[in-house]
């Protein structure tokens, strides 16, 4: 960050940086802000780029040391099904080979340069405690600071807390396990059988990737709708977007049914048994010791156990009445019932790509427009005050 930003011809002082030690340096009273942003992933990051072309002051308050802390929690060779070309964040390419599929460490690397492009003012180590609304406006707490703001953004995606399954408890302590959030590399397993359970996208690249070094079983719940990684000679997601799959929201007929689907990119049982020789179980319905029953009847003993069985929400930080009994927030395409208080990145928040690295944009320009619809001061008509141009690095997707 410049010790003085400069928007929209106005000068502004940046909020406090974070100090040496990489903590929020603290202040005896709250700072104010036009908007408050939490998180600092693909969602807070895209919407950083439109507030900062419309000269708010904002902030970026992430948890975590760095930004796509939900990334860096990933496996090592997680390889993602939506090529380059599909996956930046507005104002700045993907770089590499626009039809490759990127990594993992590839994407930190890409959010990392996106946050330094775009000079976001994001405030690292700053766990927000709880949000309220009062006065009109919205009371931060958290990162050894208060941040007052007219508007505020919940960025913080769908990865909230790990859910595994209650049977787990019932595994002897010999047994490793871990969530797909935990597990890293093959090498952190013991030698042995290990069980991968859950049917979803992780759950079959974490069993090929193991298949190459334990002898693996798969636990599918429920079978999701296999798509092919490549169809006609192009990609699944050239032909998604050539035929505007991605963009049919929640409101269309197809939205609804494709909502209660989830889908299988690349991968196939058949293609899980015969090429990498994972076994495939039906759900998993009891354990005890070093056992696992499934749906079946069947009984086998593992020495590990791998659970990617995704994620629950945790919004129990918000004290605003956005929230139903299961933890979901209410909104219309982010927009919550509490003015001026948004949601970004969530799964199916508007259409199938609102929580896809290259598709939150969408939804980013559209909580951006809101805001500044109902800023309390609206920024200045003035030709003379137009948004900044993009720079020569940035570039159209």
């Amino acid at each position: 960050m410049t010790e003085t930003q400069v928007m929209n011809g106005r000068t502004r002082e940046p909020l406090p940086a974070p100090g040496a030690d990489g903590a929020p340096r603290t202040s005896a009273l709250p700072a104010r802000v036009d908007v408050a942003v939490i998180g600092a992933g693909q969602a807070g990051l895209a919407i950083g780029y439109f507030l900062a072309r419309q000269g708010r002051r904002f902030v970026i308050l992430e948890a975590a040391d760095a930004v796509g802390a939900a990334w860096r929690e990933r496996w090592d060779s997680l390889l993602l099904f939506t090529p380059r070309r599909y996956a930046a964040l507005p104002g700045l390419a993907f770089p590499g080979d626009p039809d490759g599929y990127p990594t993992r460490d590839e994407v930190i690397a890409y959010l990392e340069q996106y946050a330094l492009e775009f000079e976001l003012p994001i405030e690292f180590n700053s766990a927000v405690r709880s949000l309220r609304h009062e006065d009109g406006s919205f009371r931060i707490e958290g990162g050894g600071r208060d941040v007052v703001a007219d508007q505020a953004v919940v960025a913080t995606g769908p990865f909230q807390r790990p859910l595994t399954p209650a049977v787990a408890a019932e595994l002897a302590p010999e047994v490793v396990q871990m969530h797909s959030a935990g597990y890293r590399r093959a090498s952190d397993l013991p030698d042995g059988r290990v069980l991968v359970v859950g049917g979803g996208n992780t759950g079959f690249q974490i069993a090929k990737e193991l298949s190459t070094s334990h002898a693996v079983e798969l636990a599918i719940g429920s079978r999701q709708t296999p798509l092919p990684q490549r169809l006609l000679g192009r990609d699944l997601f050239w032909w998604l977007t050539k035929l505007g799959l991605l963009q049919k929201s929640i409101d269309t007929r197809l939205g609804k049914r494709a909502q209660s689907r989830d889908t299988l990119i690349g991968s196939s049982v058949r293609e899980l048994k015969r090429r990498y020789g994972v076994a495939i179980k039906p759900r998993v319905v009891a354990a005890s010791g070093r056992k696992v029953a499934f749906a079946d009847g069947s009984e086998q003993e593992f020495d590990a156990v791998v659970w990617a069985t995704g994620y629950r929400p945790d919004h129990s930080w918000l004290d605003v009445p956005v929230v139903d009994g299961d933890g979901h927030p209410r909104h219309r395409r982010g927009v919550t019932d509490v003015p001026g208080l948004y949601f970004l990145g969530l799964s199916w928040q508007y259409t199938r790509g609102s929580a896809l690295l290259g598709w939150v944009k969408e939804d980013a320009e559209f909580i951006a427009n809101r805001i500044s619809a109902s800023a309390p001061t609206a920024v200045s008509a003035d030709p003379n005050d137009a948004p900044p141009r993009a720079s020569a690095k940035e570039r159209s997707d």
